[in-house]
Formats: structure tokens, C-alpha cells, sequence
């Protein structure tokens, strides 16, 4: 019978279980989060090697002309050791770990997710998913709002294939925040787009700023898309203590240098 339930258990049947109980599900990137990680034994004893916790997203690359979603990890956390769970057994312990401050935004259809799961050797892993809402790292949003303060209503935020920017975010993908004028550069530009890298130190910017065409020039500039200009800005942290209008005049300033 031990051996029938050991055979069981390495597919899955009457195998531990895990499941974290998270504090919060409401957070900013770059919190520390935390919550109680539950397994329950099963019917037999199974060495647990690992306990992990992944950070997952999704992003859209394009293959073969058709656009398919990835999942990529954002950061993977270990939150025990070697140990065993005896059967039957009830073992609760709290973890906490802090979200990386290049976590995506949880906006549009962009999902993330805490991915906790056991490292069972010769056995189906146990897994459990607990979904999040993320909201810009507090740097982020310092600038999002003055974005808004320019009159740019924000369009569509998308996470995509992008390994070329690796160096920015350390991720294959980048999240891009694509705004349209509504106000004052709303004869100047046709969108501006922005990728986020915050940190504790401040926040660096990748801008595309992609001006309206005007006349033949424009037209064949915006053919080749040589109407786009990309820019890096950072801000540090003293500059975005200083406030909402701070901010909006340095990306005002920076926008007109190119919007022309």
C-alpha cells in the first residue's frame, strides 16, 4: 500500500500541497511583501528540496507575423531548504521578499503573479498561483503624473519583446507606456511612449518621441520612421522630491528639444 501511495504521490495524487497566503495583493513595485507559506502533507513522506516563490508576467513577441505571449520570470525568491514533510502534517511559516523595482505595472493586459511551488525530486512539483496588482514604483508614478500635468492621456500600456533593451530593465521584454497630447504638444506630436527603470536612487527614462508629420518631408520622415527620436532622461531622487511641476518642466523641456 506505502509503495501504491508513493507511486500516487509522484504523479501528484495524495502529494503535499502548498499555498501562500499573501498580506496584500495590492502593492507598488520595488514593496516588500509578505504573507505565510501553508503546505500540507500527503498521504506519504516526501523530501521537499526546495521552497521557491517566482515572479511571473506575460509578454507579446512577435513570431512568423503572428504575436504570441510569453511568460517570463521577474525574479525567483527562496523561501526554505531542505526539509521533509511528513504525511498528513501541517507546516505554516512566514516569508517576505521585496518585489523588484522593474516589476510590470499590472495595467492593460499585462497579468502578474506570485508563482509558489515545492522541489520535489522524482515527483510532479506542487505549484500555486496568487495573482497581484502592481502599481508603479512611487518613482514611476511621480513622473506619470506630470505626464498627466502636460495634458497626455495615457493610451495603452503593453509589455513587449525587446532584448535589445536588456541593459535597461535586465528583462527580455519592456513595458511601454504610450501616451497621446491632448493639450499643448497636441500639434507637435503624434504619441510619446515611455519605458520606466526605477530605482532607490531615482529613475531612468527611455522617451520616443514621434513627432506629427508636416508637409512632404514630414510624410517621408514618417515613412521611415526617422520622425521618432529615442531619448534618455533620469531623474534622481532629489529632483523628483522637488515636486509635480519640477518634473513636468524637465520633460517639457526635453520634449520640445526634439518635438521639432
Amino acid at each position: 500500500m506505502s509503495m501504491f501511495k508513493r507511486m500516487l504521490a509522484s504523479v501528484g495524487i495524495g502529494a503535499a500541497q502548498v499555498d501562500l497566503m499573501l498580506h496584500e495583493d495590492v502593492v507598488h513595485a520595488g514593496d516588500t511583501i509578505s504573507g505565510v507559506v501553508r503546505i500540507q502533507g500527503g498521504r506519504v513522506d516526501q523530501q521537499v528540496d526546495d521552497v521557491y516563490a517566482y515572479v511571473m508576467t506575460r509578454y507579446v513577441k512577435e513570431q512568423n507575423d503572428s504575436k504570441i505571449e510569453q511568460e517570463a520570470t521577474v525574479a525567483k525568491f527562496p523561501l526554505a531548504g531542505k526539509f521533509t514533510v511528513k504525511a498528513e502534517q501541517v507546516y505554516e511559516f512566514p516569508v517576505s521578499f521585496q518585489l523588484p523595482s522593474n516589476t510590470p505595472v499590472s495595467m492593460g493586459r499585462t497579468p502578474v503573479w506570485i508563482q509558489t511551488g515545492l522541489d520535489i525530486k522524482e515527483a510532479m512539483d506542487p505549484k500555486d498561483r496568487d495573482h497581484l496588482q502592481v502599481r508603479p514604483h512611487p518613482h514611476a508614478e511621480a513622473v506619470l503624473e506630470a505626464v498627466e500635468q502636460l495634458g497626455f492621456r495615457l493610451r495603452e500600456v503593453s509589455c513587449d519583446y525587446a532584448p535589445h533593451f536588456g541593459r535597461l530593465t535586465g528583462l527580455p521584454f519592456v513595458q511601454e507606456f504610450e501616451f497621446v497630447p491632448t493639450t499643448q504638444f497636441r500639434g507637435q506630436l503624434d504619441e510619446l511612449e515611455i519605458i520606466f527603470s526605477p530605482s532607490e536612487s531615482g529613475v531612468e527614462m527611455l522617451l520616443q518621441i514621434d513627432r506629427k508629420a508636416r508637409g512632404l518631408a514630414g510624410l517621408f520622415a514618417e515613412a521611415f520612421d526617422s520622425d521618432e527620436s529615442f531619448v534618455r532622461l533620469r531623474l534622481d531622487r532629489s529632483q523628483l522630491a522637488a515636486g509635480t511641476g519640477y518634473i513636468a518642466d524637465q520633460l517639457a523641456d526635453t520634449i520640445r528639444r526634439y518635438a521639432h
